[in-house]
């Protein structure tokens, strides 16, 4: 009977012992005394005790932060930048066999590569291209790790320090860009009013007629407001006119 139950812990003890569960998003690379042979998972497989082992993989996507890193730009421009890396396991073994630790691998290319691509634009590209900037530097890293098995999914730059000096420059030459558009704006408008001017001018050489209105508008205008005196001067042709009337009217009396 004591031997029956011993069996029956041994067979169970060996059950758990080759009996092994990996997750959805996980592999296992199985070595058998050294050698690899398979990638197991997911689900539920077996490993011969003593005589192979495993090691687990995450494939889920992982984020890696790339700490900030002194770089020059093309136009010898001295800046700090970092960036954050997202990157997934495609290929188990490589990543396994291929590299000791994917993870800090990954972070040292893309140091490199980082500044390599910086290296490559000028500060105004860093600064609004951002996008081409990092699209550049997903495809110099990914080309580097690929062979581990690991697919660089995104490459984002989260902030570009620049030195004091050369931000009171840029703020000085945007101001003076404000100012100058600002200038550009106020001789447009008075080259546009100048031009309705002109074309009022005309239309009133055109017509006489519209002269007169035009100053009795005016006339209106003034005498909306509380003046206490107006003073209104008369075309001539309304003084010659008055006489005219005046000298008939005498005439007939």
């Amino acid at each position: 009977m004591f031997g029956l139950a011993a069996l029956v812990v041994l067979a169970a003890a060996f059950f758990f012992a080759t009996c092994k569960v990996a997750n959805q998003y996980e592999r296992a690379v199985v070595f058998r005394l050294g050698r690899y042979v398979r990638t197991a998972g997911p689900g539920l497989y077996f490993l011969i005790p003593f005589v192979e082992w495993q090691v687990k993989v995450d494939l889920r996507t992982q984020t890696t932060a790339v700490e900030p890193q002194e770089a020059i730009t093309r136009d010898n421009v001295p800046i700090k930048i970092n960036a954050v890396i997202w990157r997934r396991i495609i290929d188990p073994k490589l990543a396994v066999i291929e590299v000791t630790d994917v993870g800090n691998s990954v972070v040292q290319v893309a140091v490199t590569a980082l500044r390599n691509v910086i290296g490559q634009h000028s500060l105004d590209e860093v600064l609004k291209e951002q996008a081409a900037v990092s699209e550049a530097l997903q495809s110099m890293i990914d080309v580097v790790t690929e062979p581990w098995g690991v697919k660089v999914e995104r490459v984002q730059m989260k902030d570009v320090e620049i030195p004091e000096t050369m931000q009171r420059a840029m703020a000085q030459e945007a101001e003076a860009l404000r100012e100058k558009r600002a200038r550009q704006i106020k001789a447009e408008a008075e080259v546009d009013a100048a031009r309705l001017l002109r074309q009022a001018a005309e239309t009133i050489m055109q017509s006489p007629a519209g002269l007169e209105l035009r100053r009795m508008q005016m006339i209106t205008e003034v005498g909306a407001e509380q003046n206490s005196m107006t003073i209104i001067m008369m075309p001539s042709e309304f003084v010659e006119m008055a006489r005219a009337i005046g000298a008939g009217a005498a005439r007939r009396e």
